[in-house]
């Protein structure tokens, strides 16, 4: 059994010549494996772990967005109204960018100590920082408070990994499709929440009083419900089973873990295992990976500027091209939308990956997003109940489309590499991503103020412009999803 663990590193999981699977003993990852291949059903407990902490880490990134443009209002650092959304798109951008100088160190970490760690140590980060935001007393403090919840948060590359490695290949849709479902539905849900709990002593004055805390920092009360959220996943995840495969013994099977720098960095990387060599290509050489990566970062980039544009277009005067909503009205809206997200995710878009695949779905959804950006602006000649109809529809509409998009392209990803690379590729992805969404927010801030001054502009006068953009984002991410801008790896050929 020694010698037969000794090959079985790094791949960590063989069939011998009769059949028979070999595991290593006290190794996490083959205890996953083993569950695996005795319950060929769907794991729903370890699914349940998937989806609350891939909420838990999307729910702070949103949150402020509903009542981001009234925070900058009452730190006083804009001049003039019209700024507002200038300054609120640095406060967006400062989360992506602590998260993309250090997702890919995480990345790494998650496959050297494990997927749990790292899990653990970013909902901790999530619980303390955002908590800390609701706090906020100046303008740099909110950006310097969002900015280490964004470095300190690790999760969402290592959950990704995890939601692999917890199922049968059968159910690797369905696992993929529950993070962007949980991320898609945090995204939604967090503004919700932003919207109905920010200002409570305004909104609330019966249940809350203007000397409470609540009146003294009138947007601590929806952070604080997020972190109350994160203690508790928190806490669960003290039973949450690890997946990375950690074998002693063998001089070989360290490879994976200590040479994760080389899959970055080296061209290739040669593993010798039971007479045979297998091939490890550097993650920057691999362009099914590199490829479906830059696909994600343009359509990540698309959903960041989106989301910051929806919030702020809303709640601004209809002299200015918006609804003039409040932070409540759009928390509504938002409300309707992530629910519609729980179902379409669960339900639908699984049917939708078996027939369609993930690249042709992709594209359909992006195609599809066009025309219903460029009715947004047009919704500001509408009164109710009709602006309330039409905005909640086409709110559902985009943001499953969007999931539709974001859903594929984590399934290419993470079919693009081996395991003990997954974490790693994951860092990686998240690093670009992130880079690109750090971006979005502050360029979306800074459009949306500049359009707002243009109204009576030749070229798509006042917020026009904004959405224009916006679908010329998506127009390009669509156009990256065919040959031979996208490599298809060859169980997708047919797509």
């Amino acid at each position: 059994m020694e010698d037969e663990e000794g090959q079985s590193a790094p791949l960590l999981e063989k069939e011998t010549g009769g059949g028979r699977r070999m595991y290593v003993e006290g190794c996490p990852g083959c205890a996953v494996d083993r569950r695996k291949a005795a319950n060929p059903g769907i794991p729903y407990g370890s699914f349940i772990y998937v989806w609350i902490v891939t909420l838990c880490t999307a729910l702070p990134i949103s949150s402020l967005f509903p009542f981001l443009y009234f925070m900058i209002r009452d730190l006083n650092v804009a001049k003039r109204t019209e700024d507002i959304g200038f300054y609120a798109g640095f406060v967006g951008a400062s989360f992506m960018l602590g998260r993309c100088l250090t997702s890919t160190a995480w990345g790494i970490m998650a496959d050297r100590i494990g997927r749990k760690p790292v899990v653990v140590f970013g909902i901790f980060s999530v619980v303390v920082f955002n908590t800390l935001f609701g706090l906020s007393v100046s303008y740099w403090m909110a950006i310097a408070t969002r900015f280490l919840l964004g470095a300190l948060n690790g999760l969402l590359g290592p959950i990704k990994a995890y939601a692999i490695e917890v199922c049968r290949p059968e159910h690797e849709a369905l696992a993929l499709s529950l993070v962007s479902t949980a991320w898609g539905i945090g995204l939604i849900i967090g503004p919700a929440l932003g919207g109905y709990l920010a200002m409570p002593a305004e909104n609330f004055p019966n249940v809350f009083s203007p000397d409470s805390l609540f009146g003294r920092f009138p947007y601590f009360l929806p952070c604080l419900c997020t972190s109350a959220f994160a203690a508790a996943v928190l806490i669960s995840c003290i039973w949450m089973p690890e997946t990375l495969h950690k074998h002693k013994g063998s001089e070989n099977e360290n490879q994976s873990i200590e040479g994760l720098e080389a899959h970055l960095i080296d061209p290739e990387e040669k593993v010798e295992e039971s007479g045979s060599l297998n091939t490890k290509k550097s993650l920057f050489k691999n362009w099914p990976l590199m490829s479906s990566i830059i696909v994600y970062c343009i359509f990540s980039f698309h959903d960041m500027a989106y989301t910051e544009v929806f919030s702020l277009w809303a709640e601004s005067d209809k002299k200015y091209g918006g609804l003039s909503l409040s932070s409540e009205d759009v928390g509504q809206v938002l409300a309707v939308t992530g629910a519609s997200l729980l179902v379409y995710q669960l339900f639908l878009y699984p049917r939708i990956n078996k027939i369609l695949g993930p690249i042709n779905s992709s594209r359909i959804a992006a195609i599809l997003c066009i025309p219903i950006l460029f009715a947004y602006p047009y919704m500001t000649y509408l009164s109710e109940p009709g602006l309330s109809i039409i905005l909640n529809i086409a709110s559902v509409i985009k943001n499953n489309l969007a999931v539709t998009i974001i859903t594929g392209t984590f399934i290419l990803q993470n079919n693009a590499v081996p395991q003990d690379q997954r974490g790693a590729a994951n860092g990686l992805s998240m690093t670009g991503m992130s880079f690109f969404k750090a971006v979005a927010p502050a360029g979306a801030g800074i459009v949306f103020s500049w359009a707002q001054k243009r109204q009576h502009g030749f070229f798509f006068p006042g917020d026009q412009m904004v959405f224009f953009l916006l679908n010329v984002i998506e127009l390009l991410g669509f156009i990256l999803t065919f040959k031979p801008f996208l490599a298809v790896l060859e169980q997708y050929n047919r797509n």
